[in-house]
C-alpha cells in the first residue's frame, strides 16, 4: 500500500529535520575540538621545556675542594716566610762561597806535580791558598828523601781535581770540608787513578780564606 501524499510530505519533513540536526551536531563537535587544541599548540610554539623534564641538581658546596691560601708558608721568626740559615751561622753566604772556592782550588793543586818540579815550586803555586805554616809543611813533605827519590825514579807526573762532599764542622772564622780529591798518576809503569777523601780546614784571614790543615778524612780533623 503506497503512502498518501500527506504521509509523504510528513516523511520528507522528518528526514530534513534529522539531517539538519545531524549537521548541527557535527559542526558543534568540530568547533569544540578545535578550541581545545589551541593551548597545546601555543605551548609548543613558544619552545618552553616540557613540564616533566627534571632540572639538573645543583652541585653541593661540600663536594668542592677547599681553597689553600697562596700565602701559606713555613713560619719563620721575623715574619719573612723563608728560612735564612745564615742568620744562625758564624759566616755569611759570601764567606761560604769564597771558602769553598779556595778549598776546591787547593784540591786541584795538592796532587798536581811533576818529577821535574822542585819542592819550592810545588809549594809556591799554593802560596796564596794556604797559610804560611801549611806551606812549609807541604814543602817539607814533598822533599822527603824517600818520596822524592821514588818520584824521580818513576818519572811521576800527577794531576788532580777535587769536589766538596760535605761540611764536617765550622766555628767562628773556620770551616772544615770533606773533600774528594781525584788523582791521575802517570809513571814509567803506566797510568793509574784513585780518589781519596780528605778533611780540609780553611780559616778566615786578612786576605781572604786560606787552607790551614789537610788530613785523611778517616783520621779526623775535627
Amino acid at each position: 500500500m503506497e503512502p498518501s501524499s500527506g504521509q509523504q510530505r510528513l516523511l520528507f519533513v522528518v528526514v530534513v529535520l534529522v539531517l539538519a540536526g545531524l549537521g548541527v551536531y557535527l559542526i558543534s563537535a568540530r568547533t569544540h575540538h578545535g578550541t581545545a587544541a589551541t593551548p597545546t599548540a601555543s605551548v609548543s610554539a613558544t619552545g618552553s621545556p616540557p613540564a616533566t623534564s627534571p632540572a639538573p641538581p645543583a652541585q653541593s658546596p661540600a663536594l668542592q675542594p677547599p681553597t689553600t691560601p697562596a700565602s701559606a708558608a713555613a713560619s719563620v721568626p721575623g715574619g719573612s716566610g723563608r728560612a735564612d740559615i745564615y742568620q744562625w751561622l758564624p759566616f755569611s753566604q759570601q764567606d761560604l762561597t769564597e771558602a769553598a772556592r779556595t778549598t776546591v782550588t787547593f784540591a786541584a793543586d795538592y796532587e798536581t806535580y811533576s818529577y821535574t818540579e822542585t819542592a819550592t815550586a810545588y809549594a809556591g803555586k799554593m802560596a796564596s791558598l794556604v797559610t804560611g805554616e801549611l806551606a812549609a809543611t807541604l814543602k817539607n813533605a814533598y822533599a822527603t828523601p824517600g818520596v822524592a827519590a821514588q818520584r824521580t825514579a818513576q818519572k811521576q807526573v800527577s794531576t788532580s781535581s777535587g769536589g766538596i762532599a760535605s761540611i764536617r764542622s765550622f766555628g767562628p772564622g773556620s770551616i772544615t770540608f770533606v773533600v774528594n780529591i781525584a788523582q791521575q798518576l802517570a809513571t814509567t809503569q803506566g797510568t793509574s787513578t784513585k780518589t781519596t777523601q780528605y778533611a780540609v780546614t780553611v780559616v778566615s784571614a786578612a786576605g781572604g780564606w786560606q787552607v790551614n790543615d789537610i788530613e785523611l778524612a778517616g783520621a779526623g780533623n775535627q
